[in-house]
């Protein structure tokens, strides 16, 4: 009765057009409310979650992010990329995926690497006679690396909520997110042939060295909260304060992205996007715990034991049900209502819960390039004025890719394990 309860109330007031934190804020009260439970111990309950210095690192990393994004790192990635492959066809293709890469290694936010390299990289594609729907393609999807390679903010957000260690799921993150840029690189260099998309310039050797020292400050933010945290000199949390300081510096001082006067603007426009994220993290723990007294989650247990159901046959059921959750919720919604459920099923089944968060983290990738609510869809149909069907019509051939490249993160654990395996040891 309340998981019928719980369906109608959800989504009722989802296709009411409701914000999604209160959509769970509101179904978490009301369930509360029939189960004689005082709604300030909820709160209680909530506040003590949401003091949690792992936590912390989200804003700080959105912080990073922004102070990246109007800082110009990311023309400096793309100049550094083009001199490096622009003497192969299909070049600023090439550039898109390597530059998408090396910005999503720094802000850990896939629309913001959509939105950043989409700013620059569309338009030039389009002067030099790309097709439109192609440059509005692979700029959407090799923007979804943003949300697996390390630091990522979904994995920060996994780890809260299935009380797994953050740099183990980084690591988990690094061979996955490699090998679908690979698959993606793969890709637009056979389309480039087949098409005869043009090569850029050569670039002399000095330029070549000139603009890679000028990429090296943009590259510093990752190498920091790498080293620092599996150096065992700093804390995640402490990673993250670290980048966003320097990512403020190297914006301010190096590449001059905006003015010492607009500093508080872009951290005003960072705890905007953080708090945005944080009110859903609140009412998502008070929705999950509702959930873990509702047994719901054991009673997920109970039926995958009592039909035998092989770890296969239950990954390929969720790897189902979240591309369906994923036409309509956003990734951070998708992830804090889901996991409440599933994470208990994990360890009964022998499925590692952190080759798990990457499997989980790439469906919510797909979902990000798929309609109806694909957000990097609708970021490249507004910053090009294109129509949201060519956006679709361009993603469409990496949308194969990444659900490829989804089995083979599924049913080869080992490309999520074997790093962080190697680091720490088997969990």
């Amino acid at each position: 009765m309340w998981t019928m309860l719980f369906l109608l109330m959800f989504f009722g007031l989802l296709c009411a057009g409701m914000p999604i934190f209160l959509v769970l804020g509101l179904c978490a009260a009301v369930l509360f409310g029939f189960s004689d439970q005082p709604l300030v111990a909820i709160a209680q309950k909530i506040a003590d979650e949401m003091n949690s210095s792992t936590l912390m690192a989200l804003p700080l990393f959105v912080m990073a992010a922004a102070f990246m994004r109007r800082g110009g790192v990311a023309k400096a990635l793309v100049d550094v990329a083009i001199a490096w492959f622009g003497r192969l066809r299909g070049a600023l293709g090439l550039v898109t995926v390597v530059s998408c890469t090396l910005f999503a290694a720094i802000c850990g936010s896939s629309v913001a690497t959509a939105l950043a390299m989409g700013t620059i990289l569309v338009p030039a594609m389009i002067e030099r006679g790309y097709p439109r729907h192609f440059a509005l393609g692979v700029v959407g999807a090799s923007g979804t690396i943003g949300i697996v390679i390390p630091p990522s903010l979904s994995l920060i957000l996994y780890g809260l909520i299935a009380e797994q260690s953050v740099p183990r799921l980084f690591l988990a993150g690094i061979m996955p997110g490699l090998l679908q840029a690979a698959m993606f690189f793969g890709w637009v260099f056979y389309y480039s042939h087949k098409y005869e998309l043009p090569r850029e310039p050569s670039v002399p050797r000095a330029e070549l060295v000139r603009m890679s020292l000028n990429a090296m400050p943009a590259l510093c933010v990752p190498f920091i909260v790498m080293v620092g945290i599996y150096g065992g000199l700093m804390t995640v949390t402490e990673a993250a304060a670290v980048s966003a300081t320097v990512a403020l510096l190297v914006s301010l001082f190096f590449y001059r992205g905006f003015k010492v006067s607009q500093t508080l603007e872009v951290i005003a426009e960072a705890i905007k996007s953080a708090a945005t994220i944080m009110i859903i993290v609140a009412t998502a723990l008070a929705f999950g715990h509702w959930m873990t007294d509702s047994g719901i989650p054991a009673s997920l247990v109970k039926f995958t034991l009592d039909n035998q159901l092989h770890p296969w046959q239950f990954l390929l059921a969720i790897n189902v049900l979240l591309l369906v959750l994923g036409c309509f919720l956003e990734v951070a919604a998708t992830l804090l209502v889901v996991m409440p459920i599933l994470a208990p099923a994990l360890k009964p089944l022998g499925i590692d819960p952190v080759h798990f968060a990457i499997v989980f983290t790439h469906n919510m990738e797909i979902a990000l390039v798929h309609p109806p609510v694909g957000l990097n869809l609708y970021v490249l149909a507004t910053i090009s004025t294109a129509p949201v069907t060519e956006v679709v019509r361009g993603v469409l051939p990496f949308l194969g890719l990444l659900l490829l490249c989804l089995a083979i993160i599924t049913y080869v654990p080992q490309l999520s394990l074997w790093l962080p395996n190697l680091v720490y040891g088997a969990g």
